[in-house]
């Protein structure tokens, strides 16, 4: 709109109605025509065709039919979306052939996946699906009330169409409150839980068909795994550790009977033995650094070591450093 025509300048755009336009154009059906003066306010009456001359006195306007104005208005948006659909049926019919070569290359079973957003998404897309079971493989003994949350949401929607979860976690993990808050909320009977010393880097397969494990070390970016042969390797390995785990229900075993030694202090006594800086000890752990030294403060003062090269003779003798765990 602009005034070079005469009309003045109107704030709102070419498909709606303001105010003013909508009581005039209401008022014009109820009287039959209006003065060509009254409409001022309201050129958009005009320019959407609602009120147009009487041929018999041009400074009166007279008002189109609603339903003429309808379908008038509604031809350039049905225009437009008989276009999406042209558009959209043509993609179908190009792209809808080549998914069954897709589904036949063992190289497109692998997506890669960018972005947290995304790769959440994707989980919770492949849990809404889940149908028998889910098996996680989930590193570290602390997790985030955000990752449990997430965690909560996609396990509860695969409970849901009737699919079991199976988690492994490492030892610390059975004194995390956030993992006892997940396990209360979950449904008695559909969940099992054990942990161990060591696992692999996070693995999440679901029904035995996808699998999703982390491609950088920051999580950033991840694979969504469909080859059915990976797949099945997957699966084994996860069969392998959860073989070797120890059920959440039941008590660690100390290193050695009669030594007041517990699971996790084993772990740390063996990392020790073998060279490992206690942040590598943490990180292998899935603790952090801090809760690390102060199981070593206690492995010395059980041990009674006067300092860290004592502590290490005294593993050694003890046999702590190489007992076995339930």
């Amino acid at each position: 709109m602009g005034t070079e025509t005469g009309i003045p300048d109107h704030p709102h755009s070419d498909s709606e109605l303001c105010e003013p336009a909508i009581r005039l154009y209401s008022e014009s059906l109820r009287r039959g025509r209006l003065p060509r003066a009254e409409v001022a306010p309201a050129p958009c009456l005009i320019e959407m065709a609602l009120l147009h001359p009487d041929p018999r006195d041009p400074a009166m306007l007279r008002p189109a039919t609603p339903s003429a104005v309808l379908a008038h208005l509604l031809q350039p948006i049905t225009r437009n979306v008989h276009e999406q659909v042209r558009r959209s049926a043509a993609l179908v019919e190009s792209l809808a052939p080549l998914a069954a070569i897709a589904s036949e290359d063992p190289n497109l079973s692998i997506t890669v996946l960018e972005g947290k957003r995304l790769i959440d998404s994707a989980l919770h897309e492949a849990a809404a699906a889940a149908e028998t079971e889910v098996l996680t493989a989930q590193p570290g003994g602390h997790r985030s009330p955000e990752q449990i949350e997430q965690g909560l949401a996609n396990g509860l929607s695969a409970v849901e169409r009737g699919a079991r979860l199976r988690h492994i976690y490492q030892h610390p993990a059975r004194y995390s409150a956030p993992v006892r808050n997940y396990l209360e909320q979950m449904p008695p009977g559909q969940v099992q839980v054990r942990t161990m010393e060591l696992t692999i880097d996070r693995l999440i397969i679901f029904d035995h068909a996808v699998a999703f494990i982390p491609a950088t070390a920051d999580r950033d970016v991840a694979l969504q795994i469909r080859h059915p042969a990976l797949v099945r390797y997957l699966v084994q390995v996860y069969e392998v550790l959860w073989a070797q785990a120890t059920p959440i229900a039941e008590h660690l075993q100390t290193a050695a009977p009669g030594t007041p030694v517990t699971a996790v202090q084993h772990s740390i006594a063996r990392l020790l033995v073998e060279g490992h800086h206690d942040e590598a000890v943490a990180r292998k752990l899935g603790f952090s650094v801090r809760t690390c030294r102060t199981h070593i403060a206690k492995l010395m003062q059980t041990l009674d070591a006067t300092s860290r090269t004592h502590l290490g003779a005294l593993l050694v003798q003890s046999g702590i450093a190489g007992g076995t765990q339930a």
